[in-house]
C-alpha cells in the first residue's frame, strides 16, 4: 500500500497511539459509571474515594494530550545539558539536572540512555547527551530549552557562601526515518578519537567515539557510549539529523516570532527558571509564573505541572 517501508511504520504507529487513546478514553467511561454506582451505594467507602482520585487523575492527563499538537510531539527525544561558566559549581549543578530529569523520564516509564558525557574536572559533569524513548517524550520537553538558574549555599565554599549557577537545556526530536533530511556527503566531516567514558573493552584502547560537523550549519554531534565505531557513527548520524530537523523547526518559530526561536547565553538574566534553595526555597518558571516551594520534589522530577502550563500556553 505505501511505497516506503518507513512511512507505512511511522502511519502504524500513530494509527496504534490513536487506538490507545481511544480504549483509554473507554476505559474511563466505563470506570466512571462503576465508580457512580459505587458511591450511591457507599459514599464513605475508602475504596470508591480513593477510586474517584485516581480516576481524577487519568481524566486530567488525558485532557493534556490534546496539547501535544507540533509535528515531533510524539518523538522520542534527545536531550542535552551544558554546564555554565562557573567551573565545579556549574557543572555539579549540571549533574543535578541530569538527575533531575532522568528520575522525570523514569516516573513516565520511559527509557533513558546516555549517548555522551563528559565529567567535571572536580565534580558533576561538563555535559552530557541523553536519548529519551517514550510516548510524546519530545513533546514533553521541547520548552525545557533554555538556561536554569540555581541558588544555593555552594557545598564547594569553605566559607559557606550563597552560590549562583547556570546549566543549559537543549531538546530535539529523535526523527524517524519517514522524515526526509538530505545530508550530503561532502558537507560532512567525521572525526574518530579514543572514548573517555567510563567502562567498556574499548575505552581508551580503540578509535571508537565518533565527532560529526555538518559543515554547513556548524553543528557537531559525538558519541562515544555504544561498543563500536560503527554503532557510535550510526547514532551520531542519527543525532545530526534529528539536530537538522530541530533547525528547521527553530527557522519555522522564527518566522511566528515564537518565544522558542533562539537559545539565550548561559547566564544572569536569560533563565527560564529558577530553583532557589537558600535562603529560602522556590522553584519559579519565569515565562509562565508556576511555582512550588517543594524544591526537593522537583529535583526528584516532579515537572510535569511546569510543562503541562507551558503547553497550555501553545
Amino acid at each position: 500500500m505505501w511505497d516506503n517501508p518507513d512511512t507505512a511504520r511511522a502511519l502504524l504507529q500513530k494509527k496504534s497511539a490513536k487506538e490507545r487513546s481511544l480504549n483509554d478514553f473507554v476505559s474511563m467511561e466505563s470506570e466512571y459509571k462503576n465508580l457512580k454506582d459505587l458511591y450511591e451505594i457507599a459514599p464513605n467507602d475508602p475504596d470508591v474515594i480513593k477510586g474517584i482520585e485516581q480516576l481524577y487523575q487519568r481524566v486530567q492527563t488525558a485532557k493534556y494530550i490534546t496539547l501535544f499538537n507540533q509535528p515531533a510531539d510524539s518523538n522520542d527525544a534527545f536531550l542535552f545539558i551544558q554546564a555554565g561558566a562557573g567551573g565545579t559549581e556549574a557543572q555539579d549543578w549540571a549533574q543535578m539536572l541530569a538527575r533531575m530529569y532522568s528520575r522525570w523520564a523514569e516516573r513516565h516509564g520511559f527509557k533513558i540512555e546516555t549517548v555522551e558525557q563528559h565529567d567535571g574536572d572536580t565534580a558533576g559533569i561538563k555535559n552530557v547527551t541523553f536519548r529519551i524513548v517514550g510516548e510524546r517524550a519530545y513533546g514533553w520537553l521541547r520548552n525545557e530549552i533554555g538556561v536554569h538558574r540555581l541558588v544555593r549555599i555552594s557545598p564547594f565554599n569553605a566559607n559557606g557562601k550563597r552560590q549562583t549557577s547556570f546549566a543549559s537545556v537543549d531538546v530535539w526530536p529523535d526523527v524517524d526515518d519517514s522524515i526526509q533530511i538530505e545530508i550530503n556527503d561532502k558537507d560532512l566531516r567525521i572525526d574518530t578519537y579514543r572514548s573517555s567514558g567510563a567502562g567498556g573493552q574499548h575505552v581508551n584502547k580503540t578509535d571508537s567515539a565518533v565527532r560529526i560537523t555538518h559543515i554547513p550549519t556548524g553543528i557537531v554531534v559525538t558519541c562515544q557510549n555504544e561498543r563500536s565505531q560503527f554503532q557510535n557513527k550510526d547514532m551520531a548520524m542519527k543525532m545530526l539529523r534529528s539536530r537538522l530537523y530541530e533547525l528547521e523547526l527553530q527557522k519555522r518559530a522564527a518566522e511566528e516570532d515564537a518565544a522558542k526561536a533562539a537559545q539565550k547565553k548561559i547566564e544572569w538574566g536569560s533563565q527560564i527558571r529558577n530553583y532557589v534553595l537558600y535562603p529560602y526555597q522556590l522553584v519559579k518558571d519565569v515565562r509562565t509564573g508556576t511555582e512550588t516551594s517543594d524544591s526537593d520534589a522537583v529535583l526528584d522530577g516532579d515537572l510535569d505541572q511546569f510543562m503541562l502550563d507551558l503547553l497550555q500556553r501553545g
